[in-house]
């Protein structure tokens, strides 16, 4: 599946407890040969480690073991390697299985749990920074979905449009110099307000950031008929046609893109600076985790690659190794990193994944508490 279907709601299902073993397989994958010549042996390994776990594992029984290998064969079978992305995230349980190929490098990883491993959707989702993007002018609107690997012209959701009458000529009248006649057109008026009325309609049903692309003139009218460009995160005065393809429109929105990635960046810094001041900080894995458990995390910085795996010892976590632990303990929290992140989630707070060693004098989390 495509990052941009990575909603909030999909999110809160794969998060959602399931009988065990919910199977979950994460590893790096490459775009282009002959690096991803390797993919397909470390995938074939990664679902043999799978079978020796399950096998080894007391909990599973015979029945939910088959049927959860069978579900990873299939999976195996059904990966595309022409859609490669940086890593592949698989998620299997005795009903069903999902394929994720996410732009955001993962470990090689297999963890049995009693519901998915999601960090690596969730750090795709909050890296990608899902947002819409509507491009219009008096003879067309048209609504795309953006993410930072692409753009997808969306074909639901009452999008592309058009005006129910053009009796104009575009063309005609941008070389004889009265193209913003057709701004003035009370046709033209009626068109603005059935895009923003539609817009507004998508927006309710999945807010995200906006970016409106059009000439100054479009963006004027469409302010004066609705209130999109005062909620608009950015506006780029350039023309567009129906006929713009998503490459040339990235174009045109990389310097605007590349600004607001920068302050999301610095809106973190900041929020957990402040916080600092305000002594609503909390720095450290065992800290964060304890506050995440009250509900009292308002916003989680994780940096990028930061797992642990634990013990949870009287209320508190404590490290092992890996290769430490016994099939079955089920005192080991396999990733808590994850289940701290889903917590937080859960609980109405916002995740962000910052890079690595930024938080090194946190103990690599950090949080902005509520109180």
């Amino acid at each position: 599946m495509d990052t941009d279907a990575l909603t909030s709601g999909t999110l809160q299902k794969l998060r959602a407890t399931r009988p065990y073993p919910a199977l979950s397989l994460t590893m790096p994958t490459h775009r282009r040969a002959p690096d991803n010549t390797q993919d397909a042996v470390r995938l074939r390994n990664l679902v043999a480690e799978a079978g020796n776990r399950l096998d080894a594992d007391p909990r599973v029984s015979r029945e939910a073991r088959d049927a959860v290998k069978a579900q990873l064969d299939r999976a195996a079978a059904d990966i595309d390697p022409r859609r490669a992305l940086e890593s592949l995230v698989v998620l299997a349980d005795a009903d069903e299985y999902q394929i994720w190929q996410v732009p955001r490098t993962a470990p090689e990883r297999v963890v049995l749990s009693d519901s998915y491993l999601t960090r690596n959707l969730v750090a795709a989702k909050a890296g990608a920074r899902l947002f819409w993007v509507l491009s219009f002018s008096a003879d067309h609107a048209a609504l795309w979905s953006g993410t930072n690997e692409s753009l997808r012209a969306v074909k639901d959701h009452g999008f592309p449009l058009s005006p129910p009458h053009q009796n104009f000529d575009p063309e005609r009248q941008a070389r004889s110099g009265d193209a913003p006649s057709i701004y003035t057109d009370e046709d033209t008026r009626a068109f603005f307000r059935t895009v923003d009325d539609t817009l507004r309609g998508v927006l309710a049903a999945e807010p995200r950031p906006l970016f409106l692309v059009g000439l100054p003139q479009a963006l004027s009218l469409l302010e004066d008929v609705g209130d999109r460009v005062r909620s608009a995160t950015c506006t780029v005065p350039k023309g567009t046609t129906a006929e713009t393809t998503a490459p040339e429109l990235a174009r045109e929105l990389e310097p605007a893109l590349a600004d607001w990635r920068e302050q999301g960046v610095a809106a973190v810094r900041d929020r957990l600076d402040t916080a600092r001041g305000a002594k609503t900080f909390a720095g450290g894995l065992d800290e964060v985790w304890a506050a995440a458990g009250e509900g009292r995390v308002a916003l989680v910085a994780v940096e990028e690659h930061f797992q642990r795996t634990v013990r949870v010892t009287e209320g508190h976590l404590e490290a092992v190794d890996p290769a430490d632990v016994a099939p079955g303990d089920e005192e080991v929290r396999e990733d808590i990193v994850d289940e701290l992140i889903e917590t937080v989630l859960d609980n109405g707070g916002e995740v962000a994944f910052v890079a690595d060693d930024s938080l090194a004098d946190h103990g690599r989390v950090a949080a902005v508490l509520r109180f």
